[in-house]
Parts: structure tokens; C-alpha cells; sequence
């Protein structure tokens, strides 16, 4: 009972001692000279909170920001995967680049040394101009989706462009013989010479061909089943058409050539 009563007593002198303390401040607040110190105070309490308010808008912005960037390195990490599968997995058709740089450093240089102009050597004679030898470019991508799917099968892109590669061997081993000077030719490489030129009809007359006989003499594709699907899919995508090479179908079984678009 005794704890109870104290307990009260407590609670009623806190109170009152709030009521004093409430009515110092009021007082305090009519007094000229305290009222300036009170109002610089309120002034300052303000200028906190708009600091306040700035602060909470500044941190939602970094949240904000904060997202972003993780989705953007998400989205990088992603186009970083796909460059690397790429990378380990490039076509084996396409043709091997190397780029050679030379740089000079400037930090190297003396902006007060005069700068040595090499004088260019003389121009040499240029040879004498080699025939450019057309070769079939590679399917794409697209034209390959764009094949219809009993023409295609099994075969693959890579597929398709192996053998272009082969038959682009064979065109140009062909063509380097037909260009050559005769006094310069081997003995296999005259044979060669007269059956190329026996080949030739008014069909095939200023395009570049070759028939069954140049694969299997330049290159090491089987002339199979297989072999003619893919042909079937070049003529589809207009990367080459078959004529028939009449007037010497009776010394070759086979006499049909293929001619560059």
C-alpha cells in the first residue's frame, strides 16, 4: 500500500513539474530578449527539416540508382556470357584476320627536338597485275534459317559452309592453272590445262565453273548424296546454277558444272 501511494505521489510531482516547466518556457517566450533566441532556434529547426527532407529524397534517389546499375551489370554479365560462347565457338570457315598496329607514344617525344621527317623510299616497279579469281561468299545466317527444312535436314551451317570453302579451293587451284603462262606449267599441270579448256562450252563462257572431276582433284569432299543436297541448297540460295556441258558426254559420265553467280 505504502509503494502504491509513493508511486502516485511520483506520478502527480512529475506532472506538476511539467506544468512549471511548461509555463518557464511561456514566460520565457514573452521576454523580448529571449523571444529573438527563440525564433532563431524555430528557424533553425526549419532549415533541418527542408536538410531532412532533402537527405530522404537524395537516398530514394540512390536506391534508384543503385537498382539500375544492377540490372545493367546483370545485363552485362549476360552480353559478357554471350561473347565468350561466341568466341569459343567461331565458324572454322571464316577466314583467319590479324591486325598489325604500330603506335608511338607521345609522353616519349621532346616537344623541343624537331621532328625527322623520313624521306619515302623509292616507288619499285609494281608487278605485273594478277587476275583477281572470284570465290562464292559464305551463307549467312539469315539465308540459312531461310532454307526450307526437307532441303536442309541434318546438315548444319557449318555444314554448308565447309563445303563452300572446299569448292572455292578448287576454283581457284583451277583458275591459277588457266591463268598461268604455258612455259611455266608442269607436265601434270598442262593435262590439267587441256582438260579445263576442252570443258569449256558457250555456256560456261566468261563465268567461273567447276565439274565433278575438279573437286575430286583439288579438294578431299566426297562427291555423295550428301555432297549434292548442299549443292541443291547453293542453287537455292542463288550462290550458283548446273548447266549441262554438252559435246563431251560420251568421255564424261557425269556432265553437269557448276557456274558462279
Amino acid at each position: 500500500m505504502a509503494s502504491d501511494l509513493e508511486q502516485l505521489c511520483s506520478h502527480i510531482n512529475e506532472k506538476i513539474g511539467n506544468i512549471k516547466r511548461t509555463l518557464s518556457l511561456r514566460n520565457c517566450g514573452q521576454e523580448p530578449t529571449l523571444k529573438t533566441i527563440l525564433n532563431k532556434i524555430g528557424d533553425e529547426i526549419i532549415v533541418v527539416n527542408e536538410l531532412l527532407n532533402k537527405l530522404e529524397l537524395e537516398i530514394q534517389y540512390q536506391e534508384q540508382t543503385n537498382s539500375s546499375l544492377k540490372e545493367l551489370f546483370e545485363s552485362l554479365e549476360e552480353d559478357y556470357k554471350d561473347v565468350e560462347h561466341l568466341k569459343e565457338n567461331i565458324p572454322p570457315h571464316l577466314p583467319q584476320v590479324t591486325v598489325t598496329q604500330n603506335f608511338v607514344n607521345g609522353s616519349d617525344l621532346d616537344p623541343e627536338e624537331p621532328v625527322k621527317v623520313e624521306e619515302p623510299a623509292p616507288t619499285k616497279k609494281p608487278p605485273k597485275e594478277q587476275r583477281s579469281i572470284k570465290e562464292m561468299p559464305f551463307i549467312t545466317s539469315d539465308e540459312f534459317n531461310g532454307i526450307p527444312a526437307y532441303m536442309k535436314s541434318r546438315l548444319t551451317y557449318c555444314h554448308i559452309n565447309d563445303v563452300i570453302k572446299e569448292i572455292n579451293k578448287a576454283v581457284v587451284s583451277k583458275y591459277k592453272i588457266l591463268h598461268q603462262p604455258k612455259k611455266s606449267m608442269s607436265s601434270v599441270a598442262r593435262n590439267l590445262y587441256h582438260r579445263f579448256i576442252d570443258e569449256e562450252t558457250k555456256e560456261t563462257k566468261g563465268h567461273y565453273f567447276v565439274v565433278e572431276a575438279d573437286i575430286k582433284e583439288f579438294t578431299t569432299l566426297k562427291v555423295d548424296k550428301r555432297f549434292h543436297g548442299i549443292l541443291n541448297i547453293l542453287r537455292h540460295c542463288r550462290r550458283l546454277s548446273e548447266v549441262l556441258l554438252d559435246g563431251w558426254e560420251d568421255a564424261h559420265p557425269h556432265r553437269e558444272g557448276s557456274l558462279f553467280h
